[in-house]
Formats: C-alpha cells, structure tokens, sequence
C-alpha cells in the first residue's frame, strides 16, 4: 500500500539493506520483488545490497542450509540473532557501509575530475 511513495525513498539511495524471516517461505518471494525494485531497477551495484536473514529469539533457525535463488544467491547475505552474536551484526553492518562510504567516495573523486577535464 506504500508503493507510492518507493520513488521518493529510493532517490539518491546509496544502498539497500533487506532484513527477512528466512523461516517464512513468503518473506523468500517477497526479497526477490523487492531486490528487483529497489536495487536492479535504480541501478545499484550488488555490493551495493546487504540481505539479513533475521532470527527470531528462541527459533531454531539453520543458517548453513538457506538456499536463496538467482540473483539474490550473489548478494552479501548476514544471519542475525541478536540474543546470540549482536556484535557480529554490528561488525557486518559496520563493513557494509564503509563500503558504501567507499563507492560514494569513488563516485565523487570520478564526477571531480570529470568536470576538471
């Protein structure tokens, strides 16, 4: 009901960050739509995309044997449990945007020079 105003959150993104259940077979469809729409159709870079696959507190979710489908098997993908290992999100959030922070970078010393040129 909010597709109305994706255009608006999707100017000027530099990243996406998609958080889902791996434990609901919908949230896997639903990734993939929103893979599509919010990177692939910007453009973004897939190094550019970070998925986290969230688990709930208690749940017994396998984070060895999720199998995602083309293209959303070649993005950055981090299992979260925040009872378990927060730390190891937050080390994994903290690389993805000094990344991005990277790419933003390189961008801007590109259109630089361009304009020096």
């Amino acid at each position: 009901r909010f597709e109305t105003c994706w255009p608006a959150l999707m100017k000027d993104s530099h990243g996406v960050i998609i958080v889902f259940n791996p434990e609901l077979p919908s949230h896997l469809k639903e990734i993939e739509m929103w893979y599509s729409c919010f990177v692939q159709q910007q453009p973004l870079l897939d190094s550019q995309c970070l998925l986290v696959a969230h688990h709930k507190p208690g749940s017994a979710g396998d984070t060895e044997n999720l199998s995602l489908a083309y293209p959303l098997n070649k993005l950055k993908l981090i299992h979260s449990n925040l009872e378990e290992d927060p730390e190891d999100v937050r080390m994994e959030f903290i690389k993805y945007f000094r990344s991005i922070i990277t790419i933003i970078n390189e961008s801007r010393e590109r259109e630089e020079m361009s304009i020096i040129s």
